[in-house]
């Protein structure tokens, strides 16, 4: 729990006023979760086993934020119109089923933050474009008391994944709040976007997968370096 003295320290004053805020819809990779070490292990497996060269954690730092389909696209020479490319990408999948928490962990403060806006009856929900049974499995290893909704990549339903509005709506629905309602928070360029489409305010960290710099660049207005920084925006 946050401490009164922290609370104190990061809260805007706004005296009497109540919450603005009834929840919070968090990105998951470079948001809550460091998950760079296991998505670039994953591609390099995949990589090596049909002889092709490994990636480095700063390339595939680059590459993520769209889903992982496109990651490996990124990553294989020649992309999706590599021959190889559909066995390659499966054993992506195959290997970061099994391996998607050995290095994983949340950002240093972010437990604290979601038990506080849990105290405070923030509703909170995942948005992320990762393989929907990996965002599953690390939600219910990490954050199954707080979340409402975890939502991963999920087209072959229909559901459009980020920066299209239809992962956020459906966590909205589930959430039963409006848009007007949540904020969302992320650490990348498509979660701006993701924000914009869904007509949500979007609050950007410092600490993901993008640097300050970039993130302005590509339209961020409100960014934070700690997660306690986000009693700011609720």
């Amino acid at each position: 729990m946050i401490s009164k003295t922290e609370f104190e320290k990061t809260h805007i004053a706004k005296g009497e006023e109540e919450n603005r805020k009834k929840a919070v819809v968090f990105d998951l990779d470079g948001t809550l979760l460091y998950t760079l070490e296991d998505l670039k292990n994953a591609t390099n497996y995949a990589l090596k086993q049909n002889g092709m060269p490994e990636r480095t954690l700063d390339e595939v730092r680059r590459f993520v934020g769209n889903g992982v389909r496109l990651l490996m696209e990124r990553a294989v020479p020649q992309g999706a119109d590599n021959p190889q490319f559909e066995e390659t990408f499966a054993l992506f999948k195959e290997y970061y089923d099994a391996h998607c928490n050995d290095n994983t962990s949340p950002y240093d403060g972010i437990m604290e933050l979601l038990e506080e806006l849990k105290v405070r009856g923030i509703k909170m929900a995942i948005v992320s474009n990762k393989i929907d049974f990996a965002v599953k499995s690390l939600d219910k290893l990490y954050f199954k008391d707080y979340m409402t909704a975890a939502i991963g990549e999920m087209e072959e339903e229909g559901i459009r994944k980020k920066p299209a509005p239809d992962m956020v709506q459906k966590a909205l629905k589930e959430l039963q709040v409006s848009a007007e309602e949540a904020i969302y928070v992320g650490d990348s360029d498509v979660d701006i976007a993701t924000a914009k489409n869904s007509g949500l305010e979007c609050v950007s960290v410092t600490w993901g997968f993008r640097d300050e710099e970039f993130l302005k660049e590509h339209g961020a207005t409100n960014l934070i370096d700690e997660p306690v920084e986000l009693l700011n925006y609720v």
